[in-house]
């Protein structure tokens, strides 16, 4: 009686750890597919890393992405993007030999290994004649004095020297930066005339706005007056948010 009790023992115990382990292997592995693939690229993370710069671009998750807090693998998840997400970049820094990016996807904000993400397909937009125009005109407005309101040569804000500056050039837009930003659609690659739009200066959200002029470099009304600013300015470059095309 006791062997067969033994027996009967043994053969459950194997079954129950048996199905356990199918469980187990059952569970999803979202997370840790995400996690491999950040593995596979860069297997050796050093502490030390670059400055974040600025970067634009629209791009789609590869696979169900970590979205992490700060560049870097042992930084924490504040979510998960799934496979095919469209996360748009405002931020670029070097990790030992990886490359990550600051992101906006599904309404949150942080950073992805950059070979998790994929270029998307952006509609060719046609440059208007007047881009030039517009890029002259701006430069020709340096050196007036910043004005909350302002909408004149006696002095500008910004909206204001976007709308006079687009004015002048033969192209009527709204007053506001919160309007001039409905109005305008996003583009992935800036060309001169472009409008540069910055978040979280003096106010939540979308606040600030200025006008590409090529070579990294924008001209706005800010500060105390008109005048031209690099993508990079220690400033600016962290409060950038997206380039727009009228």
């Amino acid at each position: 009686m006791k062997k067969i009790f033994f027996t009967l023992f043994t053969a459950g115990s194997l079954l129950f750890a048996n199905s356990v382990t199918d469980a187990q292997a059952a569970q999803p592995v979202q997370n840790e597919i995400s996690t491999s693939q950040e593995s596979t690229v860069s297997t050796i993370e050093q502490v030390a890393s670059s400055k974040a710069t600025a970067k634009s671009g629209t791009f789609k998750t590869k696979y169900n992405s970590n979205i992490r807090a700060d560049a870097g693998t042992k930084n924490k998840v504040v979510t998960v993007a799934k496979k095919g997400s469209i996360a748009t970049a405002t931020h670029q820094k070097k990790v030992g030999n990886s490359t990550w990016y600051k992101v906006k996807v599904n309404g949150k904000s942080g950073w992805i290994l950059s070979t998790l993400l994929t270029s998307t397909t952006v509609k060719k937009a046609s440059v208007s004649t007047s881009s030039s125009a517009v890029v002259s005109e701006a430069l020709a407005l340096q050196g007036i004095p910043y004005k909350f309101g302002g909408t004149t040569t006696a002095g500008f804000d910004c909206s204001g020297f976007i709308q006079y500056a687009f004015k002048q050039a033969g192209k009527s837009v709204s007053r506001t930066t919160l309007t001039q930003y409905a109005e305008s659609y996003t583009v992935s690659t800036p060309q001169p005339g472009d409008l540069v739009f910055f978040a979280n200066t003096y106010r939540a959200g979308i606040s600030h706005v200025g006008i590409y002029i090529g070579n990294n470099q924008f001209v706005h009304s800010g500060g105390a007056k008109a005048e031209v600013k690099s993508m990079n300015d220690p400033y600016w470059g962290k409060k950038f948010h997206s380039f727009k095309r009228f």
